[in-house]
């Protein structure tokens, strides 16, 4: 099994950890954009290879690494949809990043100043989820803290004023396979 993909993603990241937490033995192979390009039809990362099956995302790559563990993947229905939230959130601002490198600012587009609106309102609504804040972490809590620490890492957004959310990564960072996961600095 290898899985392709960069140690500052948030999703790889994400990845990384199910992989740890599952004892699951997989070959990292960091990857750019030009790799996967050329061996990954979304052209995104991450990615991964287990003999002849490739899964191009890292929702469906979390499900299997889970189902391969024997673990459940999203046994309710409202920590899935605040997985979701929390991908809105850092597709967000994965776009602000990316076109602020062009050039372009929210200041100058309509859909820019979307994406930073959006920004907020899904960290007030996640802010509001209840966090356990302990090991066993839920995967929408994983994923929520792979964001916040992404976001501390390119220093994106702020997120202070929301003690719940401060608390959550706190913890995180406690946690080993979170922990060994950060990316360098």
């Amino acid at each position: 099994m290898q899985l392709f993909g960069s140690y500052t993603s948030p999703y790889v990241r994400h990845c990384r950890i199910a992989l740890a937490e599952a004892g699951l033995r997989c070959e990292f192979i960091e990857s750019d954009t030009r790799t996967s390009a050329e061996r990954s039809p979304s052209q995104k990362l991450p990615f991964l290879q287990d003999g002849e099956l490739l899964l191009t995302d890292s929702s469906s790559i979390l499900r299997y690494l889970r189902e391969k563990a024997g673990q459940s993947f999203f046994p309710s229905l409202r920590d899935y949809d605040d997985f979701c939230l929390t991908n809105t959130l850092m597709d967000a601002a994965q776009i602000l990043l990316v076109l602020e490198r062009d050039g372009l600012t929210p200041e100058q587009s309509p859909y820019l100043e979307r994406q930073r609106r959006r920004i907020d309102t899904c960290l007030d609504a996640l802010a509001q989820r209840p966090l356990s804040g302990q090991a066993p972490y839920s995967d929408f809590e994983l994923r929520l803290g792979c964001v916040l620490a992404w976001g501390r890492y390119r220093d994106r957004f702020n997120f202070h004023q929301y003690p719940s959310l401060t608390e959550l990564l706190e913890g995180l960072d406690q946690y080993a396979p979170f922990a060994d996961t950060a990316p360098p600095q």
